[in-house]
């Protein structure tokens, strides 16, 4: 058997366990540290001349945020996510222009802004009461 596709398997098994388990706050985390690592992955594409890979990968990073941009409530509370919804289509825009440029200092910027995201909802979720 091919050991990487055995260990691609083994990923897609363990990453739908940990998805079915997960709390709606942890699922979020997952998110946006998925997101994190196709911005990695994509400047590893960049550096390599990957123009393809490094296009799915900014796809799947733009798709990412997309989803975390869809979770807002924002029917409930516009007032308060709207500067939220603002910063990931923000970022969407400049992962784009990104891809356009092959530029990974863009994608930097993208990744220190979710970073900066993920650090406070990390911060939320040692507030929240464990089950």
């Amino acid at each position: 058997m091919n050991p990487m596709l055995a260990l691609r398997q083994y990923q897609k098994v363990n990453g739908a366990a940990q998805t079915s388990e997960a709390s709606p706050h942890r699922l979020v985390q997952m998110l946006m540290q998925g997101g994190l690592d196709r911005l990695a992955q994509a400047k590893g594409a960049i550096a390599r001349k990957d123009i393809a890979q490094k296009g799915i990968l900014i796809g799947k990073a733009i798709d990412i945020i997309g989803g975390l941009r869809e979770g807002l409530d924002l029917e409930n509370h516009a007032d308060s996510l709207a500067d939220l919804d603002n910063l990931y289509t923000y970022m969407s825009r400049r992962l784009v222009e990104a891809n356009v440029k092959n530029d990974p200092e863009i994608i930097d910027e993208v990744a220190r802004l979710l970073i900066t995201v993920k650090e406070g909802w990390d911060a939320i979720g040692e507030q929240l009461p464990t089950p």
